[in-house]
């Protein structure tokens, strides 16, 4: 699977090693671009998961605010419910689009 900004690939891991919470595919810390994202100070916290960690998307001269989004320290409840540890996994929104 790709997570895919214009013609640029931002994230790129097999669909088994990415994590689906909510309808979001979430890909590894290790299988994203980390030189294209710049940390925003945007907040929000989720009931079952914790405070996220929003990122800017930088790719041909364009910035896409608050277009990624990752948990690094879920409340660890929530691990259950997930299936798994989804520390730093990074999710996206719109302007990014997830293809195989």
């Amino acid at each position: 699977m790709k997570a895919v900004v214009g013609d640029t690939v931002i994230a790129e891991a097999s669909e088994d090693d990415l994590i689906k919470i909510e309808g979001n595919w979430y890909f590894p810390p290790s299988s994203v671009k980390t030189e294209l994202f710049t940390e925003t100070d945007t907040q929000y916290h989720c009931p079952w998961k914790g405070d996220t960690q929003y990122y800017t998307v930088n790719v041909d001269g364009q910035s896409f605010k608050d277009n990624a989004w990752s948990y690094p320290t879920p409340i660890p409840s929530s691990f259950d419910r997930v299936g798994k540890d989804y520390s730093g996994y990074v999710a996206f929104w719109k302007g990014v689009r997830v293809v195989e």
